[in-house]
């Protein structure tokens, strides 16, 4: 690729239904834009999808994905592991190469406007996008996913809306746009199938005390299995080696252990150690599918729009 390259990856309510799914992804097709992965997940319900291209580009197949999933994906009748706000529920811009994290902030306002002004959905900023210091952190934006939500947008001006509203889209949500550094969602499996150890576990991974810059974790059920799903947001400051030894230690405390881990999505090169225990019990690991740089020498084909 050439010129300024700005990765996206959003983030959809729907993991079950194969043809809804390619459906979203085929309408992101956009001239300059490439398709580098796209995962579903049943537990958790969602679906990941990764492009990368020229910005405007970018911004535009987002926009159109946002669009689809609105038109398939309805919350009212829609559940899962994972929390969310909205049918297409998160949408981060990612500098790559030839463009600042400045530049994809605008990007993220752009992308919000013309998702309000096409589909009637409005739309929270958060991360470096935020317009507010208290929706920086995604978690504050989601809290009480979309069922409680739709009511306090409604009722509590400060849960509005930043594009759009004040009451969110009957069912469709709302959806958050933002912009930031790499993300690397990593979930690991423990050795054990109860969630509430997951979650004890979850918690004192949040907490400051473990000096953890970055990582955020929630405790699930996914797969019958008791599961830890990590967002590392800075993974120069906090390397995946020090996350797993960490949730081995509390782990052992519980009397459990990571046995398998999965990377959801792609990940730089740059956060890859390959000599390390996290990276030997990754789960179907492929380096030509799941390392960004990689992929963007050699992305997918686009489904067909069927």
């Amino acid at each position: 690729m050439t010129g300024p390259v700005v990765e996206c990856v959003p983030n959809f309510s729907e993991g079950s239904d194969l043809r809804r799914i390619e459906a979203i992804v085929a309408a992101m097709r956009v001239d300059g834009v490439h398709l580098l992965d796209w995962a579903m997940d049943t537990d958790h319900n969602r679906s990941v999808v990764t492009i990368a291209g020229e910005p405007a580009g970018v911004v535009e197949a987002a926009v159109r994905g946002a669009g689809k999933a609105a038109e398939l994906i309805d919350l009212t009748r829609q559940q899962g592991a994972y929390p969310r706000i909205g049918a297409a529920d998160v949408i981060p811009f990612v500098p790559v190469s030839g463009i600042k994290l400045e530049q994809c902030v605008l990007l993220a306002r752009q992308a919000g406007l013309e998702i309000w002004r096409r589909f009637g959905i409005p739309v929270y900023f958060y991360e470096s996008a935020a317009s507010r210091p208290d929706r920086a952190n995604l978690e504050d934006v989601r809290r009480g996913q979309f069922e409680e939500l739709r009511e306090a947008a409604r009722k509590d001006a400060a849960r509005r809306p930043d594009v759009g509203g004040p009451g969110l889209h009957p069912t469709a949500g709302a959806c958050a746009v933002g912009a930031r550094k790499f993300l690397v969602a990593y979930n690991i499996f423990l050795d054990s199938t109860d969630v509430a150890v997951a979650r004890a576990i979850a918690r004192e991974i949040r907490t400051a005390a473990l000096g953890l810059k970055g990582v955020k974790a929630l405790g699930l059920i996914a797969h019958g299995r008791a599961q830890l799903s990590l967002n590392i947001s800075d993974f120069q400051a906090t390397p995946i080696s020090e996350v797993f030894k960490a949730v081995s230690k509390l782990a052992a405390r519980h009397k459990t252990a990571p046995v398998e881990g999965e990377v959801i999505g792609l990940i730089p090169d740059a956060a890859c150690e390959r000599e390390s225990e996290w990276m030997r019990q990754l789960i179907e690991f492929d380096p030509a599918a799941k390392i960004l740089e990689n992929r963007l020498a050699s992305p997918l084909a686009w489904p067909d729009r069927g």
